[in-house]
C-alpha cells in the first residue's frame, strides 16, 4: 500500500483514522498515483458528513489554471450550516498557479473545516511553505505510483475486503493485462465481483475471460511462463492466437512484459547473494515470486539474457518505425520469440 515519506502515515493509517472520525484541518494528498488520493478524499467526506448535511457543507472545486485561490480561502473559513463542520476538496490542485496562496490560510485555519487538496500527477515542492505550514497542523501524504511487482498482492488485498478470494494464475493475468492502473484494476475487479455466480466467492481464469475478454489460455502471463520454461510448442501457440488477434493482444503491451522479465532476470544474474532470499531481497520480490526468476536463470544464461535484453530493445524501436522495412509486427514478434527461445 502507498506510503509517505518523511515518516507521514501509510494509507492503511490514514484510513483507519478517517474512519474512526479522527479528522484533520488541512489534508496535502499528492502523488503519481491518483487511486489512493481519490480513496481518501471519499472516505473524508463519507465520514465527516452525514448524507444531509453534503448540500450546505461540501464544497469541491475543480481546479483550471484560472481557478482563483481567494475563492478557496474564502470558503475555507465560511462556517458550517446546522451540522459540527463542513468539507472544502480542492480537486487537479496541481493546475493552481498560486497554489502556495493557500498557506495564508493553513497558518489561521478554521477547526470547524476540513480543507482536502488533491494533488496529482506529481508531487508539491517540499521547499514550498504551504507543506511546511501543513505539517504542522494537518497531514501531507505522498502516494507514489505503485511498482508492478506489488500489483498482485493489491489484487488481493481488494478482493478480500469484499470477502473475494483470487488463485495466483488469476491475479497474475490480471496484473499482466491492466498494468498499474489502480483505478482502472478496481473497476475490472468490481465487475468480476457482480459477475460472480451465486454462493461462489473466488474469481477464477474462466470468470475473467468471460467478463474480460482474456483468454485463460492465451494471455501474457502464460506466454510469459512458456518463455521462462522454454516450452517453445506453447510460446509459439500462443504467439499464433496473438498474431490472430492483434488488438486483443498487442505487441506494445506483450514487449514490456518480457523486457521486465530479462531485466529481473539480468539483475539476479549479478545479485549479491544468488539464493532465493538473496535473489528476492535483491529484486525487492515476494517469494513466490522467485521462483519464476530462478527457473529463468537455469535457461538463460547471463549473457543470451544480454542479448535477449538488446533484441528486446530492438523489437520495441521497429514496432515504433524505426527499420521496420516491409515487416508486419507479427513477423517482427516471430523473429523476437525464435531468437528468445534459440
Amino acid at each position: 500500500m502507498a506510503k509517505t515519506s518523511n515518516n507521514g502515515p501509510s494509507y492503511n493509517e490514514l484510513m483507519q483514522a478517517v474512519r474512526g472520525k479522527q479528522f484533520q484541518p488541512v489534508y496535502l494528498l499528492m502523488g503519481e498515483e491518483s487511486y489512493y488520493i481519490d480513496r481518501l478524499c471519499d472516505a473524508i467526506v463519507e465520514n465527516s458528513l452525514a448524507d444531509e448535511e453534503r448540500d450546505f457543507n461540501q464544497m469541491t472545486f475543480y481546479c483550471t489554471r484560472e481557478t482563483d485561490v481567494n475563492n478557496i480561502i474564502n470558503a475555507a473559513r465560511r462556517y458550517p450550516m446546522m451540522a459540527e463542520r463542513q468539507v472544502v476538496i480542492v480537486k487537479e490542485a496541481q493546475n493552481l498557479l498560486k497554489l502556495d496562496d493557500l498557506t495564508e490560510y493553513v497558518n489561521n485555519v478554521l477547526k470547524s473545516t476540513i480543507l482536502v487538496i488533491a494533488y496529482k500527477n506529481g508531487n508539491v515542492d517540499r521547499r514550498k511553505k504551504l507543506v511546511g505550514a501543513i505539517q504542522k497542523v494537518g497531514v501531507v501524504f505522498e502516494s507514489p505510483k505503485v511498482r508492478e511487482t506489488a500489483l498482485p498482492q493489491f489484487i488481493t488485498d481488494y478482493l478480500k475486503s469484499k470477502d473475494v478470494t483470487i488463485d495466483n494464475a488469476s491475479r497474475m493475468i490480471m496484473a499482466e493485462y491492466i498494468g498499474a492502473d489502480l483505478n482502472r484494476m478496481a473497476s475490472e475487479l468490481d465487475k468480476l465481483c457482480i459477475a460472480m455466480p451465486d454462493g461462489k466467492k473466488e474469481v477464477t481464469a474462466e470468470l475473467i475471460e468471460r467478463n474480460i475478454g482474456i483468454s485463460k489460455d492465451f494471455n501474457n502471463w502464460e506466454l510469459k511462463n512458456a518463455i521462462v520454461t522454454k516450452d517453445v510448442y506453447k510460446a509459439n501457440q500462443i504467439l499464433s492466437y496473438f498474431n490472430a488477434n492483434p488488438k486483443a493482444n498487442p505487441p506494445y503491451v506483450t514487449v514490456p512484459i518480457l523486457f521486465n522479465l530479462f531485466a529481473a532476470v539480468m539483475q539476479a544474474h549479478y545479485a549479491p547473494e544468488r539464493t532465493p532470499s538473496g535473489i528476492a531481497q535483491h529484486l525487492g520480490l515476494q517469494s513466490w515470486q522467485v521462483n519464476e526468476i530462478l527457473m529463468a536463470m537455469r535457461n538463460y544464461s547471463a549473457m543470451k539474457t544480454m542479448l535477449i535484453i538488446g533484441k528486446l530493445r530492438e523489437t520495441d524501436a521497429r514496432l515504433k518505425g524505426i527499420g521496420k522495412g516491409n515487416d508486419t509486427d507479427a513477423d517482427i514478434m516471430r523473429e523476437l520469440i525464435f531468437f528468445i527461445l534459440h
